[in-house]
């Protein structure tokens, strides 16, 4: 079972890139961050012509999270609790027997704004959510654009950007709480190497062909689910085709169930 993360930064001017890569990577679920689509407007049509189920929530140029899958979509659920009704960041989705949580983290802006306040709040109520729903001992994935470099072989230069929103002390000490409920690295698990990213800025010259990245997309997954991958990894195709999203899917493989 292929289950892959994708913030495609514009679901409707990606589509085309979207489409050909899932049909050709043969992806059992997707899941999709950044859509900046309101509901009424989603293209759902070109979903049901590739043979895909789909569950979303967004609104208009900002957020939003979807769930593309082969497989029947149950128990869907959107948001956190007390989330703002106008930031759909989170959709959970039961597929196949595993509880498929997609998220899209907050930024953070500066690290001295509320808006970074915001992104650690966040991770709280994300934690609390986690221990209130499920157990370690469930299938749960935890997948998204996370908006977070997890160690410093995750960003191009660590000492640089040590304090950045992304990666920053205080970002790093609420993603380890949430880890420390129950979940495990699939990445990690399969790839020790430096130099692996998901995201190049655009707003640097020629960073994805210079490498100059992040690791900010990540498939996290409880015990029993992690025992079952078998391979996790990065695909750098997307993000070099033509009007690619700033960041590329990763993509996990399990033998399940």
């Amino acid at each position: 079972m292929k289950i892959a993360s994708f913030n495609v930064n514009s679901l409707r001017v990606r589509l085309p890139i979207v489409l050909k890569w899932l049909t050709d990577r043969q992806i059992d679920v997707l899941c999709v961050q950044e859509t900046k689509v309101q509901d009424v407007d989603f293209p759902a049509g070109a979903f049901d012509d590739i043979g895909y189920n789909y569950v979303f929530k967004g609104q208009k140029s900002y957020n939003g999270v979807a769930i593309f899958s082969r497989h029947p979509i149950e128990q869907v659920q959107c948001g956190l609790p007390d989330e703002p009704k106008d930031e759909p960041r989170l959709i959970k989705a039961t597929i196949n027997g595993i509880a498929i949580v997609n998220t899209y983290v907050p930024q953070g802006y500066l690290p001295d704004s509320v808006k970074f306040q915001y992104k650690i709040d966040w991770f709280g109520r994300l934690l609390d959510y986690f221990q209130r729903n499920f157990t370690p001992q469930d299938a749960v994935l935890w997948v998204g654009d996370l908006n977070i470099a997890p160690k410093p072989i995750d960003v191009y230069d660590p000492k640089t950007l040590l304090g950045h929103v992304c990666f920053h002390p205080d970002v790093h000490k609420v993603l380890k709480e949430v880890m420390a409920w129950g979940f495990v690295d699939v990445f990690r698990k399969h790839c020790s190497r430096s130099g692996e990213y998901s995201f190049w800025d655009y707003r640097m010259r020629n960073t994805f062909g210079r490498n100059l990245g992040w690791r900010l997309d990540h498939i996290m997954a409880t015990a029993p689910l992690a025992e079952k991958s078998t391979a996790c990894y990065i695909d750098k195709k997307p993000r070099a085709a033509e009007r690619p999203s700033d960041h590329t899917p990763v993509v996990a493989e399990f033998d399940w169930p």
